[in-house]
């Protein structure tokens, strides 16, 4: 007995420890049957397969459309202290993180994170193509959210389409509960008459934008949940709303709203007419929409390159000098494609490396596709039941077995549960099956950049350049940039060579470093033993 508990205890020591992550995305969907205990067995039965001691559970119930999930935080705290635990394990990708936020604070910390049902491992030394396949899906992952979160924007379409301002209060408003039991804006008694204030200096034409965001602050408009005094940016966003007249615009459409007006339309006409005439570029009385705005920062100062027409047919950039002079000179925009392209360029994914990766990602979301299947049949069958539910009491009251009262209560129950599983099935077809053109068409993006980008039209290679760009700014006629994830690895260390033979590599291949894998046999092919010793 001695020497049975001598060797469980010296086992325990020489196994290597990991974390273990579970999270569902709701409570909704924990009571709808999205487990987490069955995601903790099946990690744990992978732990011991494997040869790993657990040595924290962290479980999230909550949504993860944000950054901040209290146990997530807790695990990233517990692995920035504990360095010797370098190693996750999570049911699958959009367990771990549902935003780009999360991905960029796992990946900063070298973790080998084990994505269990996916039957991969992701680890410092994996190759830089299974790396950028796994920011593919955790690109996805982030546009499934977007997906969800159309839900939100479809409800805030419907209340504009009443006429009630959708969503927070702007400055010099404040949201209440109307007589209808919707939440409404009404006048803010403080905040109120300091933007009518601020319409009317504006509208004489003697201020500049500045100057009157000056006076603003002096007069004591604030920030509403910092306190902070106002800035000249948001002075210009409240001088451009229409809001302040009793109208309001929501996704490209006006509405005649019941709140009060802060203005006339004359006076918020009139400051567009200055606001126009000191800060709008025109090429023949027309608005100019200009490739770079809102891309691009002066190196020196850190404020926004600005677009300019001269001669009404060239585009010109130049610091905006929100904060005083810069050095900075204009420059053409020609200059700034041309780098554009060749940064570009540096970014790309020969033929082979994309038809593998686009292998490797219908077979990594092939469960995907079944889970999905199952759960659509799941729910039909239980709105099924819920039909036959509301047929059976309602045949019980025809024959005087229940009363009214009870059936009226039932019918209302059940009719409550089928617009639930309704409106899952709606979610499931609207998103889940998008997953995968979404991921093609990032690899896309990344197959052929520069191609795609001069062939496209202003709102796509706004797409392309805010896709595979970050960070971007403008210094001595130099152009630098930082390519966002995944893009970066195909930069930084392009996959080479035929991707497809060297996928599966065994012990015998002479190196131990692992290449990436998603077969049936899960955990890891190639570190085995000495992942779990070293």
């Amino acid at each position: 007995m001695k020497r049975m508990k001598s060797n469980r205890r010296q086992r325990c020591r020489s196994q290597k420890g990991a974390v273990l992550y579970a999270r569902v995305s709701s409570k909704e969907q924990e009571r709808e049957g999205f487990s987490v205990e069955s995601q903790i067995k099946l990690l744990k039965a992978y732990a011991e397969e494997q040869g790993y001691r657990i040595v924290r559970e962290y479980i999230d119930i909550e949504t993860a459309k944000a950054s901040g999930r209290t146990y997530f935080g807790e695990m990233i705290a517990y692995l920035r202290s504990h360095p010797a635990t370098d190693t996750v394990l999570v049911e699958k990708t959009d367990r771990l993180y549902r935003n780009l936020r999360d991905w960029v604070t796992i990946d900063d910390l070298d973790l080998s994170i084990h994505f269990v049902k996916e039957n991969i491992v992701l680890a410092p030394d994996s190759r830089s193509s299974e790396k950028f396949l796994h920011g593919i899906k955790v690109l996805m992952a982030k546009s499934y959210i977007d997906n969800l979160s159309e839900e939100v924007r479809k409800g805030m379409l419907e209340k504009a389409e009443q006429g009630i301002w959708p969503s927070v209060a702007p400055t010099g408003y404040r949201n209440v509960l109307g007589a209808n039991g919707k939440r409404v804006i009404e006048v803010d008694p403080d905040t109120g008459p300091r933007v009518t204030r601020l319409f009317e200096w504006y509208s004489t034409g003697m201020y500049s934008l500045k100057q009157a965001a000056a006076r603003a602050r002096a007069d004591g408009m604030i920030f509403r949940s910092s306190a902070k005094p106002i800035s000249t940016s948001s002075v210009h966003k409240i001088l451009r709303s229409r809001i302040y007249t009793g109208e309001f615009e929501w996704i490209g459409k006006r509405y005649q709203d019941s709140h009060e007006p802060l203005v006339s339309i004359e006076t918020w006409e009139r400051v567009q007419g200055v606001l126009d005439g000191r800060h709008t570029a025109r090429v023949r009385g027309i608005e100019k929409d200009f490739l770079f705005t809102g891309l691009i920062r002066c190196g020196h100062c850190g404020c926004a390159l600005v677009g300019d027409i001269k001669k009404e047919k060239y585009i010109y950039y130049r610091c905006s000098h929100a904060k005083g002079k810069c050095p900075e000179p204009y420059v053409r925009e020609e200059v700034l494609l041309e780098q554009i392209g060749d940064l570009l360029d540096r970014v790309s994914l020969s033929s082979e490396m994309f038809e593998w990766l686009r292998a490797a990602l219908r077979e990594s979301f092939a469960h995907v596709h079944k889970e999905h299947d199952a759960a659509v049949n799941r729910l039909q069958t239980e709105r099924g039941r819920l039909r036959e539910r509301m047929k059976q009491v309602y045949m019980d009251n025809l024959d005087g077995r229940i009363e009214d009262e009870v059936y009226n209560a039932l019918t209302a129950q059940f009719r409550d549960q089928e617009r639930k599983v309704v409106k899952e099935l709606e979610r499931r077809h609207d998103a889940d099956l998008s997953n995968f053109d979404d991921g093609i068409a990032l690899l896309s993006v990344a197959q052929d950049s520069k191609r795609r980008f001069l062939e496209a039209d202003l709102a796509a290679k706004k797409h392309v350049l805010s896709a595979v760009l970050s960070n971007c700014s403008f210094r001595d006629r130099t152009l630098s940039v930082e390519y966002r994830k995944p893009f970066d690895l195909l930069v930084e260390n392009p996959p080479k060579g035929n991707a497809a033979g060297k996928r599966r590599r065994g012990k015998n291949s002479g190196s131990a470093k692992w290449q990436g894998r998603s077969d049936s046999n899960r955990g890891p092919s190639v570190l085995e033993t000495d992942a779990l010793t070293n």
